[in-house]
């Protein structure tokens, strides 16, 4: 294995003496997910199918971060519709032609297989506050043949999901498994819940070039201190200088967004006529309630050569 200097730094602590955390596989089959409590009361589920973060709750399990839709297919029939879906190894629809990915489907396959759950570790730190780390795996095997078939190149991706009283740590490691170098694009496509998208702003993107892709993929520089949703959002910001990207609604905090050795981030709500045309979107007017924070690196591709390893991640502080 190829070590970086900067990985994503664990959430480690001293081995716990106290009340452990509770770690539970709830269901079987495409349905079949891993569910984590704290003893305060804090938790996350992720389901086995794309290995897709579906809650994410804090303030002792009373205050949901993430929005799912009510049409969310959860039974492994297609990808999910809101909290963490794993987007790899290609963001949004392919290269046409003349890439290895140009044959895959929107988004890859990551967040259409099935992972497998590796095991938990729990900690507790010197304050006897509880933190649980959850490693699930996906590799060439464990794909689908039409994925396998449109993407014939050996791959590892192990998926670290850590829950502490209030985060929410995720980190993809990526590695190169075969003899054949290969890019890659990778995503975390957060669906952050938020009480009215009206009253919401988002800060830390000052003077970072952005893609519009509602103004036919144009590019822009981001002028505003604080970027307001007023309508259709779908905007790639490009390498951007500081880590930190901060939700506020009504100029009160309530997230902030750290990425760890990811340079972009997908700011999208789909607002009126798009949700309205989703089929798995609902409410309709569930953008009112959610926007994706996305953090990733998909502006040009990642390139890992035999036994390689990229690694990248966030952590998201729920400031509530």
């Amino acid at each position: 294995m190829v070590e970086r200097p900067n990985r994503p730094s664990a959430l480690s602590a001293p081995p716990a003496t106290g009340p452990g955390p509770q770690v539970d596989i709830v269901g079987s089959g495409p349905s079949s997910k891993v569910v984590a409590t704290l003893p305060s009361g804090e938790s996350v589920e992720v389901l086995l199918y794309g290995a897709t973060v579906t809650s994410w709750k804090s303030n002792g399990g009373q205050t949901e971060n993430l929005w799912l839709s009510e049409k969310a297919a959860l039974d492994g029939t297609k990808a999910v519709r809101g909290g963490i879906p794993v987007v790899f190894p290609v963001f949004g629809p392919p290269p046409k032609s003349g890439h290895p990915t140009s044959s895959l489907p929107q988004h890859g396959f990551a967040r259409t297989s099935r992972w497998e759950f590796l095991g938990k570790s729990a900690s507790e730190d010197a304050l006897g506050s509880n933190s649980v780390k959850l490693d699930f795996g996906l590799e060439t095997s464990g794909v689908s043949d039409e994925a396998r078939k449109a993407w014939p190149l050996d791959f590892a991706l192990q998926y670290s999901v850590t829950l502490t009283k209030d985060s929410l740590q995720t980190v993809v490691n990526v590695r190169n498994e075969g003899e054949q170098s290969f890019e890659f694009q990778f995503l975390l496509h957060t669906y952050l819940r938020v009480n009215d998208i009206s009253k919401v702003t988002i800060n830390g993107l000052l003077g970072v070039e952005y893609i519009d892709k509602v103004l036919n993929a144009t590019t822009h520089q981001q002028a505003d201190m604080s970027l307001k949703i007023t309508g259709e959002t779908d905007r790639v910001y490009k390498s951007i200088p500081q880590d930190t990207t901060s939700v506020l609604e009504d100029g009160k905090p309530l997230f902030d967004v750290v990425r760890d050795n990811l340079q972009d981030t997908v700011v999208w709500n789909p607002w009126v006529e798009k949700a309205a045309a989703m089929g798995d979107f609902a409410p309709n007017d569930g953008f009112k309630n959610m926007v994706c924070v996305e953090v990733g690196t998909v502006d040009g591709w990642q390139k890992l050569d035999k036994g390689e390893v990229f690694e990248g991640g966030q952590i998201i502080k729920s400031l509530l």
